[in-house]
């Protein structure tokens, strides 16, 4: 049964997740947190701030790590299969109409229109993880580490990996995550 849970955790995400990884996350989060009870927010937060860290996909490696977590090898296998299967099924079935349509104005529209809902849906996942970084750290570090996190992505550019990794080693000294 755990196969086959694991199979739909990350398959549903996969199908309804229109936008690619930044759009399934939500979606993700919803299926292994609240709905199976795999991970709680915080422990969710924390794979995909790994998953961030690493190169690839991000969706393949929180499936990859959550399957194996529940399931073993072969849980990462289904979940890894279940993740990239929405993707590679209609990518064979429509490949046809892909090509005819690329260009069509309707299919540009409607990517417009889907953009709003995916940052409504980081919006909210946003808001659930700094309540539970509220929760778990106190407002002062919270907010210290929104707005020096902000200034190194906003003002001073520096590369994603580079603040996500200096987050998890501030976790990981002052918040007692070792």
């Amino acid at each position: 049964m755990t196969y086959l849970q694991l199979f739909w955790a990350f398959f549903l995400p996969g199908i309804l997740g229109y936008g690619g990884g930044p759009a399934s996350i939500p979606l993700v989060e919803k299926e292994v947190v609240d709905r199976y009870g795999w991970l709680t927010t915080s422990e969710f937060g924390e794979v995909l701030a790994l998953g961030n860290a690493l190169p690839g996909p991000i969706a393949t490696k929180m499936a990859g790590y959550i399957g194996y977590t529940e399931g073993g090898v072969l849980g990462a296998a289904v979940a890894l299969f279940a993740t990239v299967a929405p993707s590679l099924i209609l990518m064979l079935a429509l490949l046809s109409l892909i090509v005819k349509y690329k260009d069509s104005p309707k299919v540009k529209n409607m990517t417009k229109y889907v953009r709003p809902v995916i940052a409504v849906l980081l919006g909210v996942m946003t808001l659930d993880f700094f309540l539970s970084s509220y929760e778990g750290a106190g407002i002062w570090q919270t907010v210290g580490i929104v707005l020096v996190a902000y200034l190194l992505l906003q003002r001073l550019k520096w590369h994603p990996a580079y603040v996500i990794g200096l987050s998890l080693i501030y976790g990981a000294v002052f918040l007692g995550g070792v």
